[in-house]
């Protein structure tokens, strides 16, 4: 495969007074700080380190458009979902948009609505494929990524169609090639193709069993991606199962096959598991590379980047293929030509919000369909959410939680120093706590399938106006479980407002702090200075949602109180949101 000849330059500078040699370094430092990656601080100049991004984007693809690279990624039930990152290097990602403003349903959709998308350039518009299990495949396009994408189109109905991969042909007829999805019809490993309307929009035809994944001893297959070179289509698809499986790549000189199949990646001795599906590009140099995930619960899906290369036999290899057997394994480590870094920010540091603006940072999304009464910008420097008011056994089935993405911090750490592959990571918030009556109770979570979550919460009767901190803790949420409280701390309020209802008011400072691989260990103030530890005995371990990572973020319900209480919404007022790792 191609390598790039690294070529390392090494500089002694010994006498400040030697202006010519200080020029010189001066200006191989500023020319080396033009290649250095945002999120990357490789030891050694021209390599890059994976993953690339250790954040939940599952399920990813990537299209370029000249120098410029997009990629979505599955986003299920968070919204705004189909999340549209750029860069121009193929390493640092920035955050630039989301394609999907909403789902149908208003309700968390767990483990439901988007997966698996597909973004292609046709024609001078950008279009995006998904598929809906219990819909059907839908689309949407763009003439911008940076700006509104069009409502979504139902292009296929239909129960457990998923993973849909569009191909223009030479001749201007479409297709799409999917995969089926066992939960919703009963069976999986299947690679079905239909064709569709050249604009995109409508099958035109009923599906045809292209592949079947167990005839060639290769179980669940999905995730396709179907494109064409030298007159051959070419599938590329992931099979074994998400955490073991290995990449394959079928051939065909139709498009309905029959299709010849070959494994081209698999695991082997690396420390790599899966790896899952992916994306393959050729950059505007020549070269070919491949994007997938890799999953490393509970922080999701993260992502890596391999070297790829075609053969003389038009068979392409994955990764390092040390052995020449046509199959090669992923890489930690690799050799890459710095393009064009992205310089004005990357997902790592769009993480923090100073909630300075109406609109809220990219990386937040909430957990279904977001409604201006769950919260709403300012420009006075916070951001409000008011209390949901009904009721509830637990956080799973409420709506309203603002979250972004839990990073895995054990590769992350990769990726910020190299000589610090474990290197925990710390968030800090502040907020206040606006309440009109007893049971208002707001804070932050770290949410999944088990959470736990500091939350403030107001109690008022005859004898007493206060806050309680509380450490409210649920195991197997999604199976109806019940919380635990743990009280921490009685709080007064800062001030009181008004006559009836009394507004009570709390300011709050919150950290939590990752103690060892994805245990936390919640801290307070009650002036930014002086914290606390609320459960240092016993962290917390973080526990995956239905198809994505963890995520934290904030809540802000009304818990038990009378019809009169339940009308009289409390709101939380976001300070600020930082990470450092």
């Amino acid at each position: 495969m191609h390598q790039n000849n690294i070529i390392f330059v090494e500089l002694k500078f010994k006498d400040m007074r030697k202006h010519f040699l200080f020029s010189i370094i001066i200006l191989i430092a500023l020319t080396c700080s033009c290649a250095q990656k945002s999120s990357q601080d490789n030891s050694e100049a021209g390599f890059y380190t994976n993953p690339i991004l250790a954040f939940d984007y599952s399920d990813p693809d990537v299209v370029r458009v000249g120098r410029d690279y997009y990629m979505t990624a599955s986003s299920f039930n968070c919204i705004p979902g189909l999340p549209i990152l750029h860069s121009r290097d193929l390493v640092n990602w920035r955050l630039v948009n989301y394609a999907l403003q909403e789902l149908y349903d208003d309700r968390p959709m767990h483990g439901d609505g988007v997966w698996a998308p597909c973004i292609k350039f046709h024609n001078g518009r950008y279009y995006i494929y998904w598929g809906d299990p219990d819909k059907g495949i839908f689309m949407v396009s763009t003439s911008d990524p940076l700006g509104t994408w069009s409502e979504p189109v139902l292009v296929k109905e239909g129960k457990g169609l998923i993973d849909p991969s569009p191909l223009w042909d030479d001749d201007g007829r479409a297709y799409i090639v999917h995969a089926w999805a066992n939960s919703r019809c009963g069976f999986n490993s299947v690679l079905s193709a239909f064709e569709m309307s050249p604009d995109g929009t409508k099958a035109l035809t009923e599906d045809v069993l292209v592949f079947d994944g167990y005839e060639t001893g290769n179980h669940t297959v999905e995730g396709a991606k179907v494109y064409k070179r030298n007159d051959w289509y070419y599938v590329f698809a992931p099979a074994g199962g998400v955490a073991t499986g290995w990449q394959i790549v079928m051939r065909s000189r139709s498009i309905w096959g029959p299709y010849e199949v070959k494994t081209v990646m698999a695991q082997e001795d690396a420390d790599i598991n899966g790896p899952h599906q992916g994306a393959w590009i050729e950059d505007d140099k020549g070269e070919h590379w491949f994007i997938h995930f890799q999953e490393v619960q509970p922080s999701g899906r993260i992502l890596h980047l391999q070297p790829m290369a075609w053969l003389d036999n038009d068979w392409p290899v994955i990764g390092e293929d040390n052995d020449g057997d046509g199959c090669g394994k992923p890489v930690r480590k690799y050799p890459k030509k710095q393009l064009e870094p992205i310089n004005d920010g990357d997902v790592y540091a769009q993480m923090n919000d100073e909630f300075n603006s109406s609109e809220l940072g990219l990386t937040w999304q909430w957990h279904a369909n977001k409604q201006e009464i769950y919260g709403m910008g300012t420009e006075y420097g916070y951001y409000r959410m008011y209390s949901y008011n009904e009721e509830f056994t637990n956080l799973w089935s409420v709506p309203n939680l603002l979250l972004q993405k839990l990073p895995d911090s054990f590769n992350a750490s990769k990726n910020l120093a190299e000589d610090a592959w474990k290197q925990d990571f710390v968030a800090e918030t502040k907020f206040r706590i606006g309440s009109k009556s007893s049971a208002d109770a707001a804070g932050f979570v770290i949410m999944g399938m088990d959470y736990a979550r500091v939350a403030l919460r107001r109690v008022v009767d005859a004898e007493q106006d206060k806050f309680v901190l509380e450490l409210v803790q649920c195991e197997d949420a999604h199976k109806g479980g019940a919380e635990t409280r743990q009280h921490i701390a009685d709080l007064e309020p800062d001030y009181l407002l008004g006559s009836e209802p009394v507004v009570a008011y709390k300011d709050i400072y919150l950290k939590i702090v990752e103690s060892d691989n994805a245990n936390f260990v919640f801290q307070y103030s009650l002036d930014g200075e002086n914290y606390f530890d609320i459960n240092a005995d016993k962290p917390f371990h973080a526990r995956e949602g239905r198809w994505i990572g963890a995520k934290m973020g904030y809540f802000c319900i009304k818990e038990e109180c009378s019809s009169k209480d339940r009308a009289r919404r409390g709101w939380l007022d976001l300070d600020y949101f930082r990470v450092e790792f």
